[in-house]
């Protein structure tokens, strides 16, 4: 997992660190010492720990004026043990909405497992984007199964063509745009 690095085309558009809204703003990061660690797996030091034992994320990108982010996720999300979804809101969501963010893409390509507990802080984050939305873009099928054993896509929306999403050939504006698309679509 340490070779597996979060994508770093977009850092000519956007840099958490270098963004005071970010929850991320100042951090600073080494390119040579392997700290955080999903079990025994080591992760490159690109990824930002947010308080998870299992979770990493990278925010990708953020435009306040249009009220969206874009977080890619590694590891295993872990609600039953961890109730990562509370860390998550807590520390980074909540941040992110306090300066108008209120549409959330999330990819999850290299998220391997989820293990659910309820559906309460989903439910609650959902409540508070009002007229936002919650995308999961490129979550593996068995990661889904799981959320919808809780209903999660009460809250979230995933599957069909947010599987089928190659969001790396696209600078972040028209990877939103396309996005945005779909969920219109979906929520009509």
């Amino acid at each position: 997992m340490h070779y597996i690095e979060p994508h770093f085309l977009w850092r000519n558009h956007y840099i958490a660190s270098e963004d005071a809204n970010s929850p991320f703003f100042e951090r600073e990061y080494s390119e040579f010492e392997f700290s955080d660690a999903v079990y025994n797996y080591l992760l490159h030091p690109q990824w930002d720990s947010f308080g998870s034992k299992t979770l990493y994320i990278k925010i990708l990108f953020a435009d306040y004026e249009e009220g969206y982010c874009i977080i890619e996720m590694i590891g295993e999300w872990n609600d039953a043990l961890y109730n990562d979804i509370m860390i998550l809101k807590r520390e980074i969501l909540e941040v992110l909405m306090e300066h108008g963010i209120n549409k959330f893409i999330l990819i999850g390509e290299n998220v391997l497992n989820f293990h659910y507990s309820d559906d309460c802080y989903y439910e609650e984050w959902f409540d508070e984007i009002e007229d936002g939305w919650i995308a999961a873009v490129n979550f593996h099928e068995h990661v889904e199964m799981e959320f919808r054993r809780i209903n999660i896509d009460h809250y979230i929306a995933f599957g069909g063509e947010l599987d089928e999403q190659e969001w790396r050939t696209m600078a972040p504006h028209q990877f939103f745009r396309r996005i945005d698309k779909i969920m219109s679509k979906r929520l009509e």
